[in-house]
């Protein structure tokens, strides 16, 4: 039989590669820090240019890498050694305690609703509340709680409680309830061993802090949002279940602004491009429109960027059946009316060459991406911290060493439709590699060599 191969990262594009290696006859390990695959796109309500749902095309596709025998999946787990050469690579891998036993853990969700713990939700941005214990989001795969050591109160009780409690243990609330038994205090970390023929890095994007941009009021202005958190907002599954809604007062805007490169084509930041940022505000003031259908929308932007299929139609489309604005224009400041929390933008006019002023209800920020910086591979990256690719216009996912392949955000700035056409072409290489490496296997039966 052949070797295995190695995924690191379960967003889109290391689901399709582990799909794809899996359906070639390929034992593939799918490692994903989180406690669910699916990545920023599970953080999605749509996609551009079709404005489709993006869990309607992302849940499928998780739902279907639990029906392969041959994919081992690996969540709530990181990568920290990588050794070895193609062909061999010897992967010592992290697998954290969930104090869940998963085996048992059937996803009910009873132990949540008890927990008496409330602490921000990473899933929405910090934009909601979840449970000390919790299952990531409703579609989460493998759907299965487990406890955040840090805000768990019978595992890491504040100091004060602790001493009032006397050596008592405080809580315990899931474990009186879970009908399974499946809660357990005393999991450990574990470290496995895996031998592979090759590895696929798919650890994906970041966003860039957009409070390290003073001008733009990020953190202090209570109605300056990054692009994620809107698309929390307007999705149904967030934490205002698809009501546009100020963080201020709680009421609807009457006015929506876009601002593009925020962090990006900057030589103080990052100076390339992020690619996908002016179809992905456009994707967004359309849905605003659907949602407010009086709403203003407002895109400032320094040059549309619209050069995939399909994609100068939908911002046309934008313009003539939604009524979004575009301005040409570079924000240099950003400040808050006191009266009702309105922001000011001061911006230049680059098409007229004048300083401007406008208001509005709430600014989205379109923040920079960054690359992951989670992986152990022994791979070269650019000043940008993206991972290096031996060939850029022959061969666009051989990283510069043998044997280890990148896909998706990890190699560059790239939208979903790029990310998944690169997962499949490297699951072509990593399982050409691993049919190679037959497994000498040898059968013991009662002592003897059979």
């Amino acid at each position: 039989m052949s070797k295995p191969v190695l995924v690191i990262g379960g967003g889109i594009s290391g689901i399709q590669a582990t799909i794809d290696l899996a359906k070639h006859g390929v034992e593939v390990y799918l490692v994903e820090r989180n406690p669910s695959i699916g990545g920023k796109m599970a953080q999605l309500d749509k996609t551009f240019p079709t404005l489709d749902c993006a869990s309607c095309i992302l849940t499928p596709k998780m739902a279907e890498v639990l029906r392969y025998n041959n994919i081992k999946l690996l969540t709530y787990s990181e990568v920290q050694e990588v050794k070895g050469n193609v062909g061999d690579f010897t992967v010592k891998i992290l697998r954290k305690p969930r104090y869940v036993d998963w085996d048992k853990c059937t996803g009910c969700g009873t132990c949540t609703e008890r927990c008496p713990v409330k602490v921000p939700d990473e899933y929405n941005v910090k934009l909601g509340q979840r449970k000390a214990i919790y299952i990531e989001y409703p579609q989460a795969v493998p759907r299965k709680a487990l406890i955040d050591y840090s805000h768990c109160l019978r595992l890491n009780p504040p100091p004060d409680l602790k001493e009032k409690a006397k050596g008592k243990p405080l809580c315990g609330a899931c474990e009186k309830v879970c009908p399974t038994k499946a809660i357990d205090y005393n999991q450990q970390p574990e470290i496995i061993e895996l031998n592979v023929a090759a590895i696929i890095l798919a650890t994906g994007l970041e966003l860039y802090d957009a409070s390290n941009i003073p001008e733009y009021g990020y953190g202090k202005y209570q109605n300056v949002y990054t692009n994620l958190e809107f698309e929390r907002i307007v999705s149904s599954t967030g934490p205002t279940n698809g009501n546009i809604i100020r963080r201020s007062d709680g009421k609807p805007p009457k006015r929506i602004a876009w601002i593009q490169c925020v962090g990006s084509r900057d030589v103080r930041f990052n100076h390339y491009c992020s690619a996908f940022c002016c179809m992905a505000a456009t994707k967004q003031a359309i849905l605003a429109k659907e949602l407010l259908p009086e709403v203003d929308t407002t895109i400032y932007y320094m040059d549309m960027r619209a050069f995939g299929k399909g994609f100068y139609e939908f911002y046309k489309r934008a313009m003539t059946e939604f009524g979004v604005k575009y301005v040409r224009g570079k924000v240099v400041k950003i400040t808050e009316r006191q009266d009702n929390k309105n922001l000011l933008l001061f911006y230049e006019d680059t098409i007229h060459s004048y300083m401007k002023k406008d208001e509005f209800d709430m600014v989205v920020l379109s923040v920079a991406v960054r690359p992951n910086r989670i992986t152990a591979a022994p791979v070269k990256t650019d000043k940008g911290g993206f991972i290096q690719i031996m060939d850029p216009y022959m061969d666009t996912v051989t990283s510069t060493t043998e044997g280890i392949f990148v896909i998706g955000g990890a190699a560059e700035a790239r939208d979903i439709p790029d990310s998944v056409t690169m997962a499949s072409s490297a699951a072509i290489k990593a399982s050409t590699i691993a049919k190679k490496c037959v497994v000498e296997q040898t059968i013991i039966t009662s002592g003897e060599r059979a």
